[in-house]
């Protein structure tokens, strides 16, 4: 039965990550993403059902236009594959938590846009950035406290994280004249902080650097960066976030137990 419910639930995904597409582009395009159909984004021609199955259609025109023949970005089967895994994670870690797990859907959703509109177009938009946070306030002040005195710190706790990790960036936007990044980072830092709490949000911002710096020094070695090269960091962010979300436990449980070992 679980196998059942996990295969919906990345079908789920899959339908929501084509949503998803449609939501980086238009978003860009300041065109509404709840209106209009679908097209092809070089000859404008409005796609049919059998154009829009979330991977599939991808695979059945060998990666190209219908109509004009032209390649279709890999962004799109991406960003359904990405998201029908997350949403599979997401079931694994929230599941029975109706609540917990459309919080954890709609967060998801949010930071593949980010993730994906980042690296496009080397900027985070504040529509998305500000969602999620008033989303995950609203959640941390109503989704998981008994309105007891003592259960002030089930708030109080993110709130510090989101204040810590977003005063940390914006030092370094300060002190770098946001060379280093852009203040739409220190607004995702204080999503993070509120989504993510203490201790996960120190291991979503240490992967965040490593996988950073890793990335960043490849691409230096590889030739297709210089140092003054722009990279977004906004995805480095978005992944170390999903690193602490899934794993974030068990990532400093393990830790601590080097201190117990010695």
């Amino acid at each position: 039965m679980i196998i059942l419910f996990k295969i919906f639930i990345f079908l789920f995904g899959l339908i929501v990550g084509s949503f998803l597409n449609c939501v980086i582009y238009r978003l860009e395009k300041k065109e509404s993403f709840l209106k209009g159909r679908s097209y092809c984004p070089n000859c404008k021609h409005k796609l049919s059902w059998q154009d829009l199955i979330p991977v599939f259609s991808f695979l059945e025109l060998k990666g190209k236009c219908r109509y004009c023949k032209k390649p279709i970005s890999w962004q799109y089967p991406i960003v359904e594959l990405a998201t029908g895994v997350l949403f599979v994670l997401v079931f694994d870690i929230a599941f029975p938590n109706l609540i917990l797990s459309i919080f954890y859907f709609l967060i998801s959703s949010f930071l593949i846009i980010i993730f994906a509109y980042d690296l496009k177009y080397y900027i985070i938009p504040d529509e998305i950035v500000f969602s999620v946070i008033i989303a995950s306030f609203l959640y941390q002040l109503f989704g998981n406290w008994k309105l007891e005195i003592g259960n002030l710190l089930l708030i109080s706790n993110p709130l510090f994280s989101a204040l810590g990790a977003s005063l940390f960036f914006l030092t370094i936007f300060l002190i770098s004249k946001g060379k280093w990044l852009g203040f739409g980072d220190v607004k995702l830092a204080f999503f993070m902080g509120l989504f993510l709490g203490f201790p996960n949000i120190a291991v979503a911002l240490f992967f965040s650097f490593l996988i950073g710096a890793m990335i960043g020094v490849g691409l230096i070695l590889s030739g297709k960066k210089s140092l003054k090269s722009e990279v977004p960091f906004g995805p480095f962010l978005v992944t170390g976030t999903f690193i602490a979300l899934f794993w974030g436990e068990k990532i400093i449980n393990w830790y601590l137990t080097l201190f117990v070992l010695k």
